[in-house]
């Protein structure tokens, strides 16, 4: 093995250590606290969820694009407390993002995350995205699994993504439990897919839900799209790792990102 080979391979073990040891301190983290991460001030919903966002996105970097410009158009669906705004601000000051989150008690913590920050350019939109405009029942969990349900105990607005484009979008994040296809049948029908350059959406595979994962790779192929599925790690989603096995009753996720070729100005990391 070749000296250069070992440094990799310690530097790979160094971040496998200091992620252990965030984790381990993030769990003992109570709900509301105020944390500093890569070099943030944030308030978060709990530990545990703090610290798999900030895998995902700072570390990770499920969510990262290029960019050919230095004004993306970018819209964060599902923000919760910030996290891939505010990563993405860090790739790219000069991005345009308009942020939804339906949760009022969450939003109003989003937006004290951006205040904190000095972050005072992002449009933040309190409301669920859904394939209609009104107002409509919302399980809220507290956290980041909140979701669109008969079952929700509290009243939310939500409005059609279609309503929100009015030009050229760089770059869509979609991860809003379970409502990636409604959402995206609603862009297709407006025509305002048409707009949007790349995507990467966290799609929901529920255990005894419809399986709809099928139906979005359909739609965005019909839609001039190509698309590149991943399964995220062992922490995020463990169900999905060999040896293969049902998942019983524990939801699993998988990444697609999607681009149009030709016309993307935007490609992930």
């Amino acid at each position: 093995m070749t000296f250069g080979r070992i440094r990799v391979l310690l530097g790979r073990a160094r971040r496998v250590l200091a992620l252990e040891r965030l984790r381990r301190d993030l769990g003992r983290v109570p709900a509301g606290a105020t944390v500093t991460l890569a070099g943030l001030r944030l308030r978060v919903t709990d530990g545990p969820n703090a610290y798999m966002q900030y895998k995902d996105e700072f570390v990770r970097r499920i969510y990262a694009f290029e960019s050919a410009t230095e004004t993306p158009v970018v819209i964060d669906g599902g923000a919760n407390i910030g996290m891939f705004t505010l990563a993405t601000l860090r790739d790219h000051p000069g991005a345009r993002i308009t942020a939804f989150e339906p949760d009022p008690a969450i939003a109003d913590m989003l937006c004290a995350n951006l205040a904190a920050n000095g972050v005072g350019h992002v449009t933040v939109v309190n409301a669920a995205l859904a394939a209609e405009d009104g107002t409509m029942p919302f399980a809220a969990d507290g956290q980041s699994g909140g979701a669109l349900s008969a079952d929700g105990t509290i009243q939310v607005r939500a409005d059609r993504l279609s309503r929100h484009i009015t030009g050229p979008v760089d770059f869509l994040k979609l991860n809003i439990e379970g409502a990636e296809l409604d959402v995206l049948r609603e862009l297709r029908d407006a025509g305002a897919i048409r707009h949007v350059a790349a995507m990467v959406v966290e799609y929901h595979g529920w255990p005894r839900g419809e399986q709809r994962l099928g139906a979005i790779l359909d739609l965005l192929d019909a839609c001039g799209f190509r698309y590149l599925l991943h399964d995220q790690d062992e922490q995020s989603n463990p169900h999905t790792k060999p040896p293969f096995h049902p998942p019983g009753d524990v939801p699993w996720f998988a990444l697609v990102y999607a681009w149009q070729p030709g016309r993307v100005s935007t490609r992930v990391r």
